[in-house]
């Protein structure tokens, strides 16, 4: 989640201008400044239809990448305001270091907010926050399984006894980054047993995912791969993909593991060769109603910021068709087709949360502009070779 990439120069593409992107997404954050009573809510999305931000408290899944966009826009801008906000919001979440561990969600919450904030500014209070949410991401792994468990009320709701879903690959760097910086080496070994079962069981023989592999936990069998947010279970759910690339890449970083990152180029692969000639995927590849069906913008900026990632990686060749397809989705986020005008608060339209529960379907969603935000950044320190 944070945006480490190394250096790669004179890749602007001619489609648009980086600069005024980051110009855009700075007004649209000083408008949702404007719009939050006070500093106990997080945006969440703005439904189609809509032009104004429905707020969460710090429970939600998502509170994290508010914040962490602050810290973004801080270090874009290197203006005290962007630094005071970041630090507003994300001392809000403070709580969630400290309580019960619910769901796998604290890699998002708490590293996207304090790990960039960390990143910026060296606050030992914030290395306290993310050592002790580690630990408690920590309690939710199952050794038999050997990997996190993601959702627990699922496992009453839906008979699942072990859950795991591809999305959790992205809360590892929290682990990775808190075994190497104080923390107990157990967080190291349990992030990369839970890459490694998620590799055996999330991914298909196509290197499509699936979105959750459920478990037995009395010897630790893959029971069965399912969806809760795709069109079917074998279909080819795009969000879930683009997590996959992500955490991969990032485990690979982590670790040096090449198996994780033959992995990550394998699923990236997959991904790309499901993009439509327009380039934004989408929601589900599978879906019968395409082209009729609704995109995920939030799966396209999701992939980018990895890509960008991954491409710094690998040989100057295979790193170069993996930019240039970045830079294609951001370039096709960065049209008018997909930001949100005048009147929308965020940053881009077209995103789908939730289709089967038809939820936040063909809307503005919050980790959609931190991950083009976060492709932005990437894109323009690639450009500084920095």
């Amino acid at each position: 989640m944070l945006f480490l990439i190394g250096a790669c120069k004179n890749i602007r593409p001619d489609e648009f201008s980086l600069e005024k992107q980051i110009i855009y997404c700075e007004q649209k954050a000083n408008t949702t400044l404007s719009k939050i009573d006070g500093d106990t809510l997080c945006p969440r999305n703005v439904l189609s239809g809509e032009n104004t931000w429905n707020f969460v408290d710090r429970y939600d899944w998502t509170s994290g990448f508010w914040p962490g966009m602050l810290w973004y826009m801080y270090e874009l801008t290197g203006e005290d305001k962007w630094n005071l906000e970041a630090r507003k919001y994300t001392g809000y979440l403070e709580p969630l270091a400290y309580g019960d561990p619910n769901d796998h969600d604290l890699g998002f919450q708490i590293f996207c907010s304090y790990g960039n904030g960390y990143r910026l500014t060296s606050d030992s209070v914030y290395k306290k926050v993310i050592l002790s949410t580690a630990a408690k991401l920590a309690e939710l792994y199952n050794p038999t399984v050997g990997t996190i468990l993601s959702w627990p009320g699922m496992r009453e709701k839906m008979g699942w006894p072990h859950n795991t879903i591809i999305d959790n690959m992205m809360n590892l760097e929290l682990l990775f980054w808190a075994s190497k910086n104080g923390g107990s080496k157990e967080l190291y070994d349990i992030a990369v047993k839970h890459a490694e079962k998620t590799m055996e069981n999330l991914v298909r023989d196509d290197f499509s995912t699936y979105h959750v592999a459920v478990f037995d936990t009395t010897d630790g069998r893959f029971i069965k791969g399912v969806t809760h947010q795709g069109y079917a279970d074998e279909s080819k759910w795009m969000r879930g993909q683009a997590w996959g690339i992500y955490g991969f890449t990032m485990s690979y970083r982590e670790t040096g593991r090449n198996d994780f990152l033959e992995m990550a180029q394998k699923l990236a692969d997959t991904f790309i060769s499901l993009l439509p000639n327009d380039k934004i995927p989408y929601w589900d590849s599978e879906d019968p109603a395409i082209p009729n069906a609704p995109r995920d913008a939030s799966a396209a900026a999701i992939a980018a910021s990895a890509l960008l990632e991954l491409s710094t990686l690998l040989d100057a060749e295979t790193g170069q068709e993996y930019r240039e397809t970045a830079v294609d989705l951001i370039s096709k986020l960065s049209t008018e087709k997909y930001l949100s005008g005048e009147d929308n608060p965020a940053f881009l339209l077209h995103s789908t949360g939730h289709k089967p529960n038809n939820s936040e379907v063909d809307a503005s969603i919050i980790y959609a502009d931190y991950y083009y935000l976060e492709a932005l950044m990437r894109l323009k320190m690639m450009e500084a070779g920095s």
